[in-house]
């Protein structure tokens, strides 16, 4: 492995290995399953920037060390640089972050994300962008933001709503889990390879010398399999899901499962109404309203939005839930956030209206994403 510089008390959080046609590029913090730090995005930034303009290379390999390929943002150091009155710090994180996302969204040459592990915020977004998404018998995907005082960010406001029917809203205001199997289902994943077959994969891979999306998916399909969905499995109730998430509030939502709840004994239903009442109420406002919304914006759009959402959930300015979340759940975790407000009916449209607005501090400009250029097909239908 190539070690590249960063701080990780000595540690080298990114590592690549070098092959003349292929890069594969490791997350290095497992013990933090892989937790996405400043260092890293601004590294995978340069990476891949990198590697775009050298023809040399053909194709890159993502992948994680451990059982986690990402488990998301380091939302920790975030909320350190809150408390200590510097949310800019946090808007700097975010900045870079949704620039990589953006060019994973509109890269010219294949990606292959190997998700063997956890897949969830920020993982996604380092991920879901790219062409080819190998999931496996060890992934477990969710995008659990609502629950943090947060919301499905990294570009997932373009993703989600992509996914058959409503499901990416109940998966975006529920922030339920889901198997390599059901990640292959809705579409998340690409292809389903099981663990033992992997390093095998990564070696056909390398050894390819091509950026031919339809070489590389031959040389996936190899190693894929189809997995069964489990008899549970929340996707074989997608005509469920369909009916409540595609409500036009909230409340709604929510109001049509406690009907339900009433003339059935149906577990799902009642998981499903715990989970959103236990996240924060603004969190699943301002959630629907940006999935909603990106269902009809480009993928520079959804992150443009997701920016000004973002300054403002560090700001504070609407609501402190973002800190409160993370207090609950990461930091004391007694797992009892008090939100504020507390519930839905609390949480105005002019509220809500004031996370899409632009943030009104000179010093914040809205997103600026890179001009993109030669860019395949696939990546131009995302813009």
């Amino acid at each position: 492995m190539e070690p590249i510089n960063s701080t990780n008390g000595g540690a080298d959080q990114v590592l690549v290995e070098g092959h003349s046609h292929a890069k594969k590029v490791v997350f290095n913090r497992p013990k933090q399953l892989n937790a996405l730090s400043f260092q890293m995005v601004s590294r995978l930034l340069e990476l891949f920037l990198a590697c775009e303009g050298d023809h040399n290379v053909k194709l890159i390999i993502l992948k994680g060390k451990g059982r986690a390929f990402c488990a998301g943002g380091d939302v920790a150091a975030v909320v350190h640089d809150i408390t200590e009155g510097n949310w800019k710090l946090g808007a700097e994180f975010f900045r870079i972050e949704y620039i990589m996302n953006y060019v994973m969204a509109t890269y010219s040459k294949p990606q292959v994300s190997i998700l063997n592990g956890i897949v969830m915020g920020g993982g996604a977004g380092a991920s879901i962008h790219g062409r080819f998404r190998v999931a496996t018998e060890n992934s477990v995907f969710a995008m659990p933001e609502t629950a943090l005082g947060l919301f499905p960010d990294v570009g997932a406001t373009y993703f989600l709503p992509r996914l058959p029917g409503f499901f990416g809203e109940y998966v975006g205001l529920t922030g339920t889990r889901l198997d390599g199997a059901e990640m292959l289902a809705c579409g998340l994943a690409t292809h389903f390879v099981p663990e033992v077959r992997l390093s095998l994969l990564e070696e056909a891979l390398c050894d390819a010398n091509s950026s031919d999306p339809a070489i590389i998916s031959a040389i996936i399909n190899e190693f894929s399999q189809q997995p069964r969905l489990k008899e549970k499995s929340v996707y074989h109730l997608l005509d469920i899901i369909n009916d409540f998430f595609s409500r036009r509030t909230v409340e709604e939502i929510i109001l049509a499962l406690e009907r339900e709840a009433v003339n059935t004994n149906n577990g799902w239903i009642s998981s499903t109404i715990k989970s959103l009442k236990a996240a924060s109420p603004t969190s699943l406002k301002i959630t629907l309203r940006s999935i909603r919304e990106g269902r009809h914006q480009g993928v520079g759009q959804c992150l443009i939005s997701e920016y000004r959402m973002v300054c403002r959930v560090m700001q504070g300015k609407v609501s402190k839930d973002f800190m409160e979340g993370c207090r609950a759940i990461l930091l004391d975790k007694d797992k009892n956030p008090k939100w504020e407000p507390s519930k839905l009916e609390l949480v105005s449209d002019e509220m809500v209206n004031r996370y899409f607005s632009k943030v009104d501090e000179e010093d914040v400009a809205d997103l600026m994403l890179p001009t993109r250029s030669n860019l395949p097909a696939h990546a131009i239908a995302k813009l």
